[in-house]
């Protein structure tokens, strides 16, 4: 009995990396221009979510100047 270089439990599982088919797959369809206009559109408002996300939200992400002032003032009056 020989030996096999790898213990596989099936021989055709060993086999399998030499296997070409010659079948090729179909061509890919080219897309149409509403595709194409549609995928730039999609993008497009994807980015602009984005942006208009971080305009909103930076003034709530910046420190306010005038409370910080205030609470010195505060402070100073003990």
């Amino acid at each position: 009995m020989f030996r096999r270089r790898e213990s596989v439990p099936f021989a055709f599982l060993a086999e399998a990396d030499t296997f070409r088919s010659n079948v090729a797959p179909p061509p890919r369809e080219r897309s149409s221009v509403g595709q194409i206009a549609g995928r730039w559109l999609l993008g497009l408002t994807i980015v602009a979510a984005l942006v208009g996300s971080l305009v909103i939200g930076m003034p709530a992400l910046s420190q306010d100047q005038s409370a910080l002032t205030q609470q010195s003032q505060a402070s100073e009056g003990r």
